[in-house]
């Protein structure tokens, strides 16, 4: 059995949660005799091996014609040459990681072509958010439903319009919106008068993208409510949570103090630099405590131009706090044994995230967590007996939860909660199981037709 995983990038570029998932899932699925190629998007196509794995990039367009462009069937260049990689490998079958310009309806419609089953793993709320939160007016928990009114205002708020604004340019008629698009009229705001087309058009093409799916993964508990709740058929869905990575691990480590560290709450923060991942909240609050004693260190992933310039604004919003640190990126080979030299993991995220699979590698590693009361992190924390949950937004509450960690940390252990720790290697029983089962249902329809 062939498959070909395509995921958002891939090594050697910056990766995220969903990369490291991936690279997981193929390490284990090769330890089950199942075959497997990565194919992830690219400035220009080509093959090469990663520590092992065989990696096809496929062309994406560098021009936009127009914005729709974004928001409609995808990229025909990303779609002709990703068939390119289906007519060289001939997988038994492909699992998407993503929803983009480049992993499309265009896509998924060259791979239906040739008759070979598809299923799409559902990683990140932009998916189905046009804000990419999936946090109605970026403070509240959204319930995921694609409606193109009430996603084009907060659509619109998320860009910096005001809320009564937003209301209003949302109501701006479909045909008014698609008229100034065959005008020519885009950027600023033309593009804001445009968006109720845009999100219309985004919302149409993304839900037959999910409706043509053989199958569709849930990682996380919120994301099946969300699928059930834009229609798509409960038995083409499979909530399968997301898995510890380290395929070594062996128990938790021995946890040790740093020279200087006695008395002091270790505080750790691990993942990509950017807005989404609350960093800016967490250094706010230590602002409000500064007599605390706690020291953070921030191991973070840069991605891309964006990435640099919020790393600057970090930095310069930390520069009075000698408690502060920014340290590399680690391997995940690394990261647990890393986590076990710390008291407590931050996870002030600011979004709805469907792991993250940090928190499972803190309690792989026998320390608790702070983390923002939503979404997944809420499914894997404990409130008062694994870890504190946080209103996501206020530093306030995160100084207060700090303050709390550091007077009684060992109340908060990974022991004092019901901690299960799923991992990669199930996940891949999990996921080969699925596999033989599409496959062989695919093979069943198409002697029947």
């Amino acid at each position: 059995m062939k498959i070909i995983q395509v995921p958002f990038t891939y090594y050697p570029d910056p990766v995220g949660g969903t990369e490291i998932y991936v690279e997981s899932l193929v390490r284990g699925l090769k330890n089950l005799g199942v075959e497997t190629v990565i194919a992830a998007p690219g400035v220009l196509s080509r093959d090469y091996d990663w520590d092992g794995i065989p990696v096809r990039r496929f062309a994406v367009s560098s021009h936009l014609g127009d914005v729709a462009e974004m928001y409609g069937e995808g990229d025909r260049l990303a779609a002709l040459e990703f068939d390119k990689i289906l007519e060289l490998e001939k997988p038994d079958l492909v699992h998407l990681h993503a929803h983009t310009r480049a992993i499309s309806l265009k896509l998924l419609n060259v791979v239906r072509a040739r008759q070979i089953p598809i299923i799409f793993t559902y990683h990140t709320p932009t998916v189905t958010c046009q804000r990419g939160t999936m946090l109605r007016w970026g403070r509240e928990e959204c319930n995921g439903v694609m409606e193109p009114l009430t996603c084009a205002a907060c659509s619109l708020h998320g860009n910096g319009v005001p809320k009564i604004l937003s209301h209003l340019i949302a109501r701006i008629p479909n045909a008014t919106g698609t008229r100034l698009g065959r005008m020519g009229l885009r950027g600023g705001i033309w593009t804001a008068l445009r968006t109720r087309s845009l999100v219309t058009l985004k919302h149409a093409s993304t839900q037959k993208f999910l409706n043509k799916m053989d199958h569709i993964v849930a990682v996380c508990q919120w994301v099946q409510n969300l699928l059930l709740r834009n229609n798509v058929d409960a038995n083409n869905i499979t909530l399968c949570r997301q898995g510890l990575p380290q395929a070594n691990y062996s128990g938790i480590p021995e946890r040790s103090h740093q020279d200087g560290q006695k008395g002091i709450l270790r505080l750790v923060f691990l993942g990509r630099l950017d807005p989404t991942k609350g960093i800016e909240v967490l250094l706010k609050a230590m602002s409000l405590i500064p007599e605390c004693k706690v020291s953070l260190d921030i191991y973070g992933v840069v991605q891309g131009n964006s990435g640099k310039d919020y790393e600057a604004k970090l930095h310069h919003l930390s520069s009075n706090d000698s408690r502060i640190r920014f340290l590399p990126p680690i391997p995940i080979s690394d990261v647990v044994e890393t986590l076990a030299k710390y008291d407590v993991l931050a996870v002030p995220s600011q979004w709805m995230e469907t792991g993250p699979i940090v928190v499972l590698e803190a309690f792989a590693a026998g320390i608790s967590v702070i983390g923002s009361d939503l979404g997944g992190i809420a499914e894997l924390v404990q409130d008062k007996k694994n870890g504190l949950l946080v209103e996501p937004a206020n530093p306030r509450s995160w100084a207060d939860a700090v303050s709390k960690m550091a007077d009684a940390p060992e109340s908060f252990l990974p022991g004092n909660g019901k901690t299960t720790l799923n991992t990669m290697k199930m996940v891949g029983d999990i996921m080969k199981s699925l596999y033989e089962k599409i496959i062989t249902r695919k093979k069943e329809m198409a002697i029947k037709n």
